[in-house]
């Protein structure tokens, strides 16, 4: 029976904010655990499977569950040259990224635990690889230093360690159930394997695009994951939903058709040192396939308000992840700024975002 925790438990959003009552008590309920010392819930707080997603907490135990079966999932952004930009030639041009690569395209490649299952894919959910614009320059010097300026074309992946982080959360619920981890230092090596992983699959990703459209990738200017924990000042900082936000560079996601914004995170402990990784949901996914066929059309849903392109074929995917299922991301921004824990550096536009390949159209099939 675990003793009570005198942890505390901070929302960082104004009022207002679209935060739900039942993300607030998942909270309260984490505070609640051994050894928990502090929670920090992020604007884009929402509930999730046992414990909040948008949240960092902070323990001397450590607990695997905080952190999730999507070990080491996260968002690079990669700038990208493209001679002609013309979302319609290139939502054509996405290569299947629901298709992992040829294993004889890997060699020499340091694969991280030799997990070759679904590597350079992209996943469901709200994962995705997005072609973007730089809309706004909004800290010209920062963005000076990161070498973007408005009208730039960069590419956003948003996608995690797939089959094998679920594989290392199963090895433990398997016997432990939501309890803390038993060899915490093994549980840490299989977890750093898994960060790692992560980050290889999204630079494969973005070459795998890249590759098919005859653009020019350059490095990452950020790659950042939200679900992980780290050792920090003798405790275990457990991140779902959450940033690295302690002088890092960070680009938190909007939605399919509404903008991104890449900030530079300044968080104090008291805020977990993070920030948000999105624009957090404000409906389930039964709700929003529920009301999206209510509101909403497919052809409605594959080019957004903003004239961008989603690539998808599966549709009730498109429901789940419409932009009406996520709160506002100025809001989520705006909140950041109020409690000093980001400055935004550049806000993006997508052009192209994709889900998943549309299998049967080029087939010749019908939608």
């Amino acid at each position: 029976m675990s003793q009570q925790s005198s942890a505390t438990v901070t929302i960082f959003a104004v009022p207002g904010s679209w935060i739900e009552t039942g993300a607030v008590d998942q909270c309260h309920q984490v505070a609640a655990l051994a050894g928990m010392i502090r929670v920090a819930g992020m604007p884009d707080l929402h509930p999730g499977k046992g414990a909040p997603i948008g949240a960092a907490m902070l323990s001397t135990v450590l607990y695997p569950f905080l952190v999730g079966s999507d070990i080491g999932c996260g968002i690079a952004v990669f700038p990208i040259r493209i001679r002609k930009a013309v979302p319609e030639r290139l939502a054509a041009r996405f290569p299947d990224l629901d298709q992992p690569l040829d294993p004889a395209d890997l060699d020499g490649l340091d694969i991280p635990a030799g997990y070759l299952d679904q590597l350079g894919t992209v996943g469901r959910g709200n994962h995705f690889v997005e072609l973007a614009k730089v809309d706004e320059t909004l800290d010209a010097a920062h963005a000076a230093r990161l070498g973007l300026t408005a009208g730039d074309l960069v590419l956003i992946v948003h996608s995690g360690s797939r089959g094998l982080g679920e594989r290392i959360l199963r090895a433990h619920t398997s016997v432990h159930g939501a309890g803390p981890a038993a060899d915490p230092a093994a549980y840490l090596a299989a977890h750093d394997e898994a960060v790692r992983w992560g980050h290889l699959n999204r630079r494969l990703m973005a070459e795998r695009v890249a590759d098919a459209l005859g653009a020019e990738l350059s490095e990452p200017v950020t790659d950042v994951c939200h679900n992980s924990v780290e050792v920090r000042d003798g405790a275990y900082l457990h991140r779902k939903g959450a940033a690295p936000g302690d002088g890092r560079d960070v680009l938190i996601a909007g939605t399919r058709g509404t903008p991104s914004f890449l900030v530079a995170g300044h968080a104090a402990p008291e805020a977990g040192w993070s920030v948000a990784h999105g624009a957090g949901r404000k409906m389930s996914r039964a709700d929003a396939l529920r009301r999206g066929k209510a509101k909403h059309t497919i052809e409605e849903l594959r080019r957004t308000a903003v004239g961008s392109l989603v690539v998808c074929g599966d549709r009730q995917l498109l429901f789940e992840e419409a932009p009406t299922a996520y709160k506002r991301i100025e809001q989520v921004i705006g909140d950041l700024v109020t409690h000093g824990l980001a400055t935004p550096v550049v806000s993006t536009l997508p052009l192209v975002t994709y889900k998943t390949a549309e299998v049967p159209a080029r087939r010749g099939g019908r939608r």
